[in-house]
């Protein structure tokens, strides 16, 4: 049994488990203890915090170009990329984050549009407004014009809930639709709305008695993946207008 307690003891204080010889240094706590009937050296463990992801794993140091201590990696898909310090202020840095997060999921849906809309009509999509019936059966005028409205109201809409949340939870529509309670942020997170209008699929919650109950588990996986594919969408519309610029589409850069 001696035996046994020491060889845990010893394996436990190993530096595979603790992560290396700095981590086993940093993280156990030498206290004596009897083991069959000598003392022998016993250590207490304590969990560490995961350590900050950089954008540069490879370069230690560097100040606040490589560890900017404004970005605490609290946020999804925060790497502590702040070159500029754009995010000291943490007014701005929650703007810039709601930015981000806006720009890309439109980019996303741009994205797959330039695809199908090139593959379905043939017309290069910086091309398609002046031909917008090729497309879909609208003239450019009731596409602008429907455009202005809708997004117009909407985006307000988001503007002022960004500043004063949860405000704009009011009953909009019909009486019966309960847009107030349809619509409201289920998962208390801006920018991340959830509900039965928002998650149908139940992505990152369940329903249960007709109430959406978000999973916080699942919600911060999709976070991250979202966002995730938000800058590579973002960095992919960057290269449609570059291609676009010489003539060519996606899809002929492809050789399709």
């Amino acid at each position: 049994m001696a035996s046994t307690s020491a060889a845990l003891v010893s394996g436990l204080g190993s530096t595979f488990l603790t992560g290396g010889n700095k981590s086993q240094a940093l993280l156990s706590v030498l206290v004596t203890a009897r083991v069959g009937g000598a003392l022998a050296p016993k250590r207490f463990f304590v969990v560490a915090a995961a350590p900050k992801k950089s954008w540069i794993p490879a370069v230690k140091g560097g100040g606040n170009f490589i560890d900017p201590e404004w970005l605490d990696g609290s946020l999804p898909g925060d790497y502590g990329f702040d070159p500029l310090g754009l995010g000291k202020d943490p007014a701005f840095l929650k703007w810039y984050r709601e930015a981000e997060l806006i720009h890309g999921r439109w980019a996303m849906a741009a994205v797959v549009g330039i695809f199908v809309g090139q593959a379905w009509s043939g017309i290069p999509w910086f091309e398609a407004g002046a031909a917008p019936g090729a497309v879909a059966p609208f003239s450019f005028g009731s596409l602008l014009g429907t455009q202005l409205l809708l997004m117009g109201w909407v985006e307000s809409k988001r503007w002022v809930d960004f500043f004063n949340p949860d405000s704009q939870s009011v009953e909009w529509a019909t009486p019966w639709s309960r847009t107030a309670e349809n619509f409201a942020n289920a998962t208390s997170e801006q920018g991340y709305p959830g509900g039965k209008f928002f998650d149908p699929l139940g992505l990152a919650g369940t329903l249960k008695d007709g109430v959406y109950i978000p999973d916080t588990e699942k919600l911060e996986r999709l976070k991250l993946a979202e966002i995730k594919h938000a800058r590579i969408a973002m960095l992919a519309m960057l290269i449609f207008y570059f291609e676009a610029g010489q003539g060519k589409t996606p899809l002929g850069a492809l050789g399709l």
